[in-house]
């Protein structure tokens, strides 16, 4: 029996990444090298006879349109969709908005890594009267306002993300289902840390490149067996 897969991918390039500037849960639209990579991992996993039977993604519209670029793609606009606050990026608190390389000028470069890079220090936190509290936005009026985050740590954000995994994707794999979830850097990393087991230190290495699919595989038991990113051959 040939081990089942689960296939990750982070959004395409989104303007703000484009300009430097820490993204979080502001809700910023792809970049046209965004859409193009989105296309790019659509046809790479079509390539690859890649069919699957249900999605997960964030609220945020540049994992959103991510997925939907690939299914597309895919042929596979039909596929179910779940959509989650539990995978959404990171949150970055006061520094979502700004620029990396003014907050370096600003703070030192050291500081501004600990915020970026640390498992367990987390960046200045917004208020609740800040204009950027994800509590002022419609999409989030079920969530428990004492749920929502004011900026996370990576510590954080997988407290968030292990959750949505147990209670969602990791019965659909005991199904032997095929499951694909587009998501962000630090959601997808703190799954892949806590899939893979890899330590605290280890993890912050990981740097996940924007639409590339990456592959890991179970065996029967469920239990992970390798991952790989899914590269174009030559």
């Amino acid at each position: 029996m040939k081990n089942n897969k689960l296939i990750l991918i982070r959004h395409g390039q989104s303007q703000w990444n484009n300009l430097n500037r820490f993204t979080g849960w502001h809700d910023i639209e792809l970049s046209q090298n965004g859409k193009n990579e989105a296309k790019k991992a659509g046809l790479l996993l079509k390539k690859e006879k890649f069919f699957f039977d249900y999605a997960h993604t964030s609220m945020l519209k540049r994992a959103i349109h991510t997925l939907g670029y690939i299914l597309d793609t895919l042929n596979q606009s039909w596929l179910p969709v779940k959509k989650s606050w539990r995978l959404n990026e990171r949150h970055y608190g006061a520094l979502e908005g700004l620029n990396k390389d003014e907050m370096i000028q600003k703070y030192g470069e050291k500081q501004v890594n600990l915020w970026r890079r640390s498992f367990d220090i987390i960046p200045p936190q917004i208020t609740l009267k800040d204009k950027r509290f994800p509590g002022n936005d419609i999409r989030y009026a079920s969530i428990d306002t004492n749920t929502i985050p004011l900026g996370e740590s990576l510590e954080l954000t997988a407290k968030r993300v292990i959750p949505y995994w147990n209670e969602f994707i990791l019965p659909q794999i005991k199904k032997r289902q095929k499951v694909l979830v587009v998501a962000h850097g630090n959601s997808l990393r703190a799954l892949i840390q806590f899939i893979n087991k890899i330590d605290n230190k280890k993890i912050l290495e990981l740097e996940i490149p924007t639409a590339m699919p990456i592959v890991l595989e179970f065996n029967k038991e469920c239990i992970p067996m390798k991952w790989y990113y899914l590269k174009q051959s030559i």
